[in-house]
C-alpha cells in the first residue's frame, strides 16, 4: 500500500493527489489565491506572480507553476506576501484604463475584483494606460489595448484551444504588447471571429463587438418592425446572470423580456434548426447513396467555416452546402414577415460572436444588397439590455413564441451542444422513431463533453457509419488530420468552440463544469418535449407546403466563394 504524502498549507497537512502544482493543492484548503495568468484549461504562464507563496525560509515561490513536494511547508497569507500582491495591483492599474464605469466588463472584471479584495484605495503611480488604442476592424471583436494587463490567457487561448494563431506576444520590456503579425488589422489575420479569446481575458480588454444601440434604434423606430430569434444555447445561459440557477432553461421568460423590451415578433431558432436537420439529412442521404463528397461536414459554425476557408480551403466541397439555423430562418424571416408600409428589422440573439460576421457575409445579402439578419447580439448583450431596460428577468411571467413559427422539436434544442448536431440528424436518418429507439442514440458516442468524439453506428439497413464530433479548434485540427491520414469518415460535426454553442464567445464566462450543466439543460428540455425528431414538427411541414417548396436551395443553401 502506497503511502500518502502531504505538504503543509498555512500549517494544515493536505494530502498530495496527483496535483500538478501548488495552486491545486492549496485551492484543495479552501485558501482561494488570487491568479490573472493561470488557467485550468491552458498551458502554464506563471507571469502575473500574483498567487506567490512563501516557505518557512522566506523563499518565494509561484504557486501554479511549481509542483508539490511532500513535507514541503507554506504560507499563503504573510504580511510580506500581501505587500507584494498590492504592489502588482497598483502596477497594473497604473497601466490599465480606470474608467471602469464605462467598461462593457464593469463588475465583471477580475482586476476590479481583486483591487476591492486588496483594499486598493489609491494608486501612487501616474496612469500610462494606452488613450484610444481601440481595435475594431473585426466585425466581432473588439481589442482595447489600455485595459491589457498582458495576462496571456487570450494568446494561450488562440494557439492552444483553436490553432489559430492570430494573435500573439509583440516587443519586449514596457513595450510588450498583444498585436497581430506585422500589426496587421484583426480582420486580415488567421481570426475566425470564435470570441475565445474574449471569454479567457479578464479585465474587458477584448470584447464582443457590440450592436445595443443599433437595436435599440430600431425598437425605438415606429416605422420599423422588429423581429427577433433566440439560439437554443442562450436559454441555459442567460438565467445565471440574474441568480437562476446554471442550465435551467428559461427561454420562456426570455420570450417575455423580448417583448417588454419592444420586439414586435419573437421566435425561437430551434425553428430554424429544425429545417436545417431536414435539409442536412437529406443531402447526407443523397451523398451517401452516390457515395460522393464525403465525409459531409456540419455546416452550421460560422467560426469553423472561416477556419475551414483559411486553412484547410480543400475542404470546402464536402462542408455541407445548409446554412446554419440562424441564417435559414433568417431566410424565411424576411420572406413572410415583411408588412407593408414597415422596413423588416431582424435581430438575433446569440451564443456566438462569430454570428457578427455571418450576418454580413456577402452570400446572405438579399438581391437589393439588404442583410437577412440586420443585427447580431450576444447573450451578454441581451443581459446589458436587459438591465438598461430595468426587466427582471426572475420577476416576469413566461411567455411562448409567435405563430406561425410555434413549434420546435427536441432534436433542434440540443443543436446547443457538441454532438447535437448529429445526434439530431442521426434521430431523422434511422427509420425507428420509438422513445427506446432515442434513448438507444443517445448513448452511441454523440454525447459527453469531450473535445473529441469518435464512434459507428449501424443503421437498420446494414449500413455502417463512422462518425466524428469536434468542439475546440484545436481538436478539429486533429479529426481532421486523421481525416487527411486516410481514415474513413461519414458524418463529421466541428463547433469552433469548447463544449459547442453553450460555451461559445458571447456566452457569460464558462468552464468545463458549466460547460457541462448547461449541456445538461438543453438535453432535459429534449427529454421533456413530446416531439423528437424534426420531420415530426407540423409547423415546419406546413412552412415547406406554404413557402419552401420548390425554393429549397435558394432559401435554405449556400455555396462559399472562394476567399
Amino acid at each position: 500500500m502506497k503511502n500518502t504524502e502531504y505538504m503543509y498549507v498555512d500549517g494544515i497537512p493536505v494530502a498530495i493527489n496527483g496535483e500538478k502544482n501548488m495552486l491545486q493543492v492549496i485551492r484543495k484548503t479552501g485558501v482561494k489565491l488570487p491568479t490573472f495568468c493561470y488557467h485550468t484549461d491552458l498551458s502554464i504562464y506563471g507571469a502575473c506572480r500574483m498567487c506567490m507563496v512563501e516557505d518557512e525560509r522566506g523563499n518565494l515561490y509561484t504557486a501554479c507553476s511549481t509542483p508539490p513536494r511532500a513535507g514541503m511547508s507554506i504560507k499563503t497569507n504573510t504580511a510580506r506576501l500581501r505587500k507584494y500582491r498590492k504592489n502588482i495591483l497598483e502596477l497594473l492599474l497604473a497601466n490599465h484604463c480606470r474608467d471602469c464605469t464605462t467598461c462593457a466588463n464593469n463588475k465583471s472584471c477580475k482586476l476590479q475584483d481583486l483591487a476591492v479584495r486588496f483594499n486598493i484605495d489609491g494608486v501612487r503611480f501616474p496612469n500610462r494606460a494606452d488613450d484610444n488604442k481601440v481595435t475594431n476592424s473585426s466585425a466581432s471583436i473588439v481589442f482595447d489595448s489600455g485595459k491589457c494587463i498582458l495576462c496571456g490567457d487570450c494568446v494561450r487561448t488562440c494557439h492552444e484551444v483553436q490553432n489559430v494563431g492570430a494573435i500573439d506576444f509583440a516587443f519586449r520590456g514596457s513595450k510588450m504588447l498583444i498585436s497581430t503579425a506585422f500589426g496587421k488589422p484583426l480582420s486580415e489575420t488567421m481570426c475566425v471571429g470564435c470570441g475565445q479569446c474574449a471569454v479567457a481575458c479578464p479585465t474587458g480588454a477584448i470584447t464582443a463587438r457590440s450592436e445595443i444601440q443599433k437595436v435599440w434604434d430600431a425598437i425605438s423606430n415606429p416605422s420599423v418592425k422588429t423581429v427577433v430569434q433566440v439560439a437554443p444555447a442562450v436559454r441555459v445561459a442567460l438565467g445565471n446572470m440574474v441568480g437562476i440557477p446554471e442550465g435551467k432553461d428559461v427561454s420562456g421568460l426570455i420570450f417575455a423580456a423580448l417583448r417588454k423590451m419592444g420586439f414586435d415578433e419573437v421566435f425561437d431558432t430551434s425553428f430554424g434548426a429544425d429545417i436545417t436537420v431536414l435539409e442536412e439529412s437529406k443531402e447526407f442521404l443523397e451523398r451517401l447513396k452516390e457515395g460522393k463528397r464525403l465525409p459531409i461536414i456540419t455546416s452550421c459554425c460560422p467560426a469553423w467555416i472561416q477556419y475551414c476557408e483559411k486553412k484547410h480551403p480543400e475542404l470546402m466541397e464536402n462542408v455541407s452546402t445548409c446554412r446554419s439555423p440562424m441564417e435559414m430562418f433568417a431566410s424565411v424571416i424576411k420572406e413572410e414577415r415583411q408588412e407593408r408600409g414597415k422596413k423588416l428589422f431582424h435581430v438575433a440573439v446569440m451564443p456566438c460572436t462569430a454570428k457578427k460576421f455571418e450576418a454580413q457575409r456577402e452570400e446572405f445579402l438579399g438581391k437589393d444588397g439588404s442583410r437577412n439578419v440586420d443585427a447580431v447580439i450576444t447573450t451578454d448583450e441581451l443581459t446589458h439590455m436587459l438591465k438598461e431596460a430595468g426587466i427582471l428577468l426572475n420577476e416576469i411571467d413566461p411567455e411562448p413564441v409567435d405563430h406561425p413559427y410555434d413549434n420546435a422539436s427536441g432534436a433542434a434544442v440540443i443543436f446547443g451542444v457538441t454532438g447535437g448536431v448529429t445526434e439530431a440528424v442521426l434521430r431523422n436518418v434511422v427509420k425507428d422513431k420509438s422513445r427506446s429507439a432515442l434513448m438507444k442514440l443517445s448513448n452511441v458516442g454523440e454525447r459527453g463533453n469531450e473535445g473529441l468524439k469518435i464512434f459507428e453506428l449501424t443503421t437498420e439497413d446494414g449500413v455502417g457509419l463512422r462518425i466524428g464530433v469536434a468542439s475546440g479548434l484545436a481538436n478539429a485540427e486533429k479529426l481532421l488530420g486523421m481525416l487527411k491520414n486516410g481514415e474513413k469518415f461519414d458524418i463529421i460535426e466541428i463547433m469552433a468552440c469548447p463544449g459547442g454553442c453553450v460555451a461559445g464567445g458571447g456566452q457569460p464566462f464558462v468552464h468545463a463544469d458549466v460547460r457541462k450543466t448547461r449541456g445538461k439543460g438543453l438535453y432535459d428540455t429534449d427529454r421533456m418535449l413530446s416531439i423528437r425528431h424534426s420531420e415530426s414538427n407540423a409547423s415546419v411541414q406546413a412552412l415547406y407546403d406554404r413557402l419552401l417548396k420548390g425554393r429549397e436551395h435558394e432559401l435554405l443553401h449556400v455555396h462559399y466563394k472562394k476567399k
